[in-house]
């Protein structure tokens, strides 16, 4: 795919646009150029192409087009989702995980200043939630339970089905950060008893930029817009839509709808072999749940080892030590910490994620240099 000597290996952080999506996208930017809202031919020919685009949307991830909602991306989606929800003075309470991304974690520290009550569920060693506490948390008082579908840093799946079920017959409501599940596994949020859902595009092969909110049928009117305008997507995201954007995301949703199976058989295997070469290097282990994660994410210490050093020196081989939103720290993960890691194994630790493009060459060149840079770096020590 690259024309580069990169070999990439942090497709969780974004994934290169699928040509067939670009293609699609590029007549919207200079010829298909009519603004959606416009009432003219040019305008309603514009609007009927993000509708199609919409339905692909909908339909990657088993729900209605009409409660999707484009937004800049899954970080605005979140603030939506959360920020958002009509206030209840007698419903003031949030249960989260500790382990979410930043977005949720962020977001739920400001509604905390704003006067709702947050609860942090805490995971075990392998990243793993224990649901009779998640029970034992729901009060009268509580509002929305937030808990991510995948997590990004270790690639562990939430059991959100039997979650919803738990928050649904104690009368809360489920919202789900869904980025890293989204367009690589099967997604129904109508079967998953999510009420409220985020996914960005430029995880599953789509421009950056766009992303959409699900908003279930019967929470709609439970929203409020954090953006007031011109009263665009049923008052809930006012401006101008990113057309060329939705357009993108829609095809990329089309092809992942038709390809991910395939795809999924070939990024495990490519995935296992990795796991398998660099887990002969003496003292490292992977971090996380092995069997309840998703196929394209490993997460592995190398003891003594540090991350951003280890990163540093591999160069051309484009790794992670964690959520590319939180490159510019060199602090330890916070979902490692919160998994028990102490701070010296935390900092030694790698997330790979493969996708698509990844080739069996790539991966021989990259645990090729990762083994001899550890040992080297090992060496030093």
């Amino acid at each position: 795919m690259m024309d580069n000597d990169f070999v990439y290996l942090d497709y969780n952080a974004t994934t290169p646009v699928d040509q067939r999506v670009l293609d699609t996208m590029l007549p919207y930017f200079n010829q298909l150029y009519a603004n959606s809202g416009s009432s003219h031919l040019f305008g309603l020919t514009i609007r009927e192409a993000v509708e199609n685009a919409t339905e692909e949307v909908a339909e990657l991830i088993g729900v209605n087009s009409r409660e999707i909602i484009f937004t800049s991306g899954a970080t605005e989606s979140v603030n939506l989702a959360l920020k958002g929800f009509k206030k209840d003075q007698n419903k003031n309470h949030i249960i989260t995980v500790t382990t979410e991304h930043k977005a949720v974690l962020d977001t739920c520290a400001q509604l905390e200043k704003d006067g709702f009550r947050v609860d942090y569920l805490h995971v075990d060693h392998l990243g793993n939630i224990n649901l009779s506490e998640l029970e034992s948390l729901i009060t009268e008082k509580t509002l929305m339970v937030c808990i991510m579908l995948v997590n990004n840093e270790t690639g562990v799946i939430h059991p959100i089905k039997e979650i919803g079920e738990i928050v649904h017959r104690n009368g809360c409501y489920i919202f789900c950060d869904a980025t890293q599940a989204v367009g690589k596994i099967p997604v129904d949020a109508k079967k998953l008893n999510i009420d409220l859902m985020a996914f960005s595009a430029h995880k599953f092969y789509g421009p950056k930029g766009v992303g959409a909110l699900y908003i279930s049928s019967s929470v709609k009117n439970k929203l409020q817009s954090q953006i007031q305008g011109g009263g665009q997507q049923n008052n809930l995201r006012s401006g101008t839509l990113n057309v060329p954007g939705i357009i993108g995301m829609g095809k990329a949703a089309q092809i992942a709808l038709e390809e991910m199976h395939e795809d999924a058989q070939k990024i495990k295997e490519l995935r296992n072999h990795l796991e398998n070469v660099l887990l002969k290097i003496p003292q490292t282990f992977i971090n996380g749940n092995h069997s309840a994660r998703i196929f394209n994410t490993t997460n592995i210490c190398f003891e003594g080892i540090n991350s951003e050093e280890l990163i540093l020196s591999l160069g051309n081989i484009c790794v992670s030590s964690g959520s590319a939103c939180n490159a510019v720290t060199t602090k330890p993960s916070h979902v490692l910490q919160a998994m028990g890691m102490n701070d010296r194994d935390a900092l030694s630790s790698i997330r790979f994620s493969i996708g698509k493009y990844t080739t069996i060459s790539e991966i021989e060149k990259a645990v090729e240099k990762i083994e001899k840079t550890v040992l080297k770096l090992r060496s030093r020590n």
